[in-house]
């Protein structure tokens, strides 16, 4: 059975559509359905249900997928193993990243591409559960994500840091004169947040849940970018994790305010999957991440 075909079948799984598929593996779309026609008289069974177009896979299809995943991820492995033996590391390292750790995608980044100049780095921004998704399904190498709420299954992982959280407010608001708020002064807010699909917030409605406040904001968004956009209008408050907030002095029209009491903050760490053995990309993050903490 050639890999190429694994991939053809692959690309069209991702991308549910044969000239998408064709054109992401660089082949005409005939040769693509051809491949695909090749795989399924090799097994014997068809693999995708088609009704002039790509409609889903066949159970044979749902049975491959999870193999041919892995099939393509050991030959990805086996090529940096073999490439490593007589170099440094090289290749693309995939990072998926909660938004709440996007600001230390930097330090990471720095300090893998110091360490090894041969490689890439390409960072995505998914949430928790997009990231435990992807790192299943072989299409990240690693996650920066919560370690202590919700914690992924089957990784090995290396706390990074502590998260603490900051209330910004627009500069000629008010609350901007207080070095602080209490945690119902934060409620009457007129508050824009992250939707309770991310963890963050979900988070925070536990934090605040925990002392019987409910937080209920004007606007959701599934960015900070959003919600920094929305604090500069004037009109709205929001709260972000500390390492935004120190990304903020450039940026006059925000006040940075802090808790009156005591949130507990969580864990975020690098993730990789817990497989034997561990590739060569995973291996280099681990160790970079490591030297980050000692």
């Amino acid at each position: 059975m050639q890999t190429r075909l694994i991939r053809y079948f692959l690309a069209l799984v991702k991308e549910r559509h044969f000239a998408n598929a064709a054109e992401q593996c660089g082949v005409t779309q005939p040769t693509l359905s051809a491949g695909i026609h090749a795989l399924e008289q090799q097994l014997g069974h068809r693999l995708i249900v088609r009704d002039r177009r790509f409609t889903g896979l066949t159970p044979a299809g749902e049975a491959l997928l999870p193999w041919a995943r892995q099939l393509i991820a050991a030959q990805e492995g086996v090529k940096a193993a073999v490439a490593f033996a007589s170099g440094p590391p090289s290749g693309e390292f995939r990072l998926g990243s909660i938004p709440a750790a996007l600001p230390f995608t930097g330090r990471l980044a720095h300090a893998l591409l110091q360490s090894r100049p041969a490689l890439s780095l390409n960072v995505r921004s998914l949430s928790s559960r997009e990231i435990s998704r992807a790192l299943a399904n072989y299409e990240i190498d690693g996650g920066l994500t919560y370690l202590d709420h919700e914690p992924l299954p089957n990784v090995l992982s290396v706390p990074l840091y502590a998260e603490q959280y900051r209330i910004l407010v627009h500069r000629d608001t008010p609350e901007a004169e207080r070095g602080s708020l209490s945690l119902e002064e934060v409620v009457r807010l007129p508050l824009c947040l992250l939707h309770q699909g991310m963890q963050n917030r979900r988070i925070l409605d536990s934090r605040f849940a925990e002392r019987g406040l409910e937080l209920l904001p004007r606007v959701t968004a599934d960015s900070y970018v959003s919600l920094l956009s929305m604090v500069q209008s004037g009109s709205l408050a929001t709260i972000v994790p500390d390492s935004y907030s120190a990304m903020l002095p450039d940026m006059p029209w925000v006040t940075v305010l802090g808790f009156k009491e005591d949130l507990a903050s969580r864990q975020i760490g690098l993730v990789v999957l817990d497989r034997t053995p561990l590739t060569v990309l995973a291996e280099t993050a681990i160790e970079t991440a490591r030297s980050l903490v000692r």
